[in-house]
């Protein structure tokens, strides 16, 4: 409890002969407590490191994992210039970041990215190399369930911004645009419509496998100790067989928290 709020709760009225009211002093002493006991559960809720941070703020992206269908727009409404293109999104733990690896098969534009998130600035980057070995770094925020990735004005007089947007678990668009560094309007670059390949495995409900490394959507097994559990992708797979014991224990008290969660509301 903090300093401000002691001083609230010892601020007791008093009544004519300068006693305190003593039903009103415990009335307001529970109060307290109360309010104390809410603000250790909120602090205790949050993550204790900046990889924690990171990797709870990019599982926002948990329903991208995995492989999808693309087909290129340059022009809305029109096939002219269309290509087809595969994506992959996978989750990539490295011991200095935790980030999701946004890999492209025969894409016209962007090749790979890897995309994180900054805990000090609260903004997602983007590190993306595309055709013609250009490199370009974005950043930028959540609007809706958008995010809107912007890039600095870059040597050939541009600003450059990608928009992913998911639609459902089916269906995703990722736009590219630019403008002149002295413009404030954007022009479209290319349009990709994804559509998730494997559909069967889009379908959300009750009951579905989680992965245990990120509690994303399971769709591949692994097995410990005879034990059989999910993970969403190859780079969960990677973490996982690197430090089963140490996923399965940050797995089991997430699982305990949730439950203890569920029975204070219920």
């Amino acid at each position: 409890m903090q300093r401000s709020e002691l001083t609230h709760c010892n601020s007791l009225p008093r009544n004519a002969y300068g006693r305190r009211n003593t039903r009103l002093v415990g009335l307001i002493a529970t109060v307290c407590v109360a309010i104390g006991f809410t603000l250790a559960a909120a602090e205790s809720k949050k993550p204790t490191n900046s990889k924690d941070v990171s990797k709870q703020a990019l599982s926002e992206f948990n329903s991208l994992i995995g492989g999808w269908r693309g087909v290129g727009l340059p022009k809305r409404g029109s096939r002219t210039g269309a290509w087809i293109e595969k994506a992959e999104w996978v989750w990539d733990f490295d011991k200095n970041h935790v980030g999701i690896r946004y890999s492209i098969d025969k894409g016209k534009l962007l090749k790979t990215a890897l995309l994180t998130y900054e805990p000090k600035s609260k903004n997602y980057r983007l590190r993306g190399q595309f055709s013609g070995k250009v490199e370009r770094d974005y950043s930028g925020q959540m609007a809706g369930k958008k995010l809107v990735l912007e890039s600095k004005p870059g040597d050939d007089g541009y600003v450059h911004r990608i928009s992913v947007t998911r639609l459902n678990e089916k269906r995703t668009l990722v736009l590219f645009e630019k403008r002149r560094t002295q413009q404030n309007f954007y022009s479209r670059v290319a349009e990709i419509g994804y559509t998730r390949a494997g559909t069967s495995l889009a379908f959300e409900g009750a009951g579905e496998p989680e992965c245990v490394v990120t509690g994303g959507k399971g769709t591949s097994k692994v097995s410990y100790k005879g034990k059989t559990y999910y993970v969403c992708c190859t780079g969960c797979r990677q973490a996982f067989d690197a430090d089963p014991e140490g996923v399965l224990t940050d797995y089991r008290k997430k699982k305990a928290k949730e439950a203890a969660e569920r029975k204070a509301k219920s």
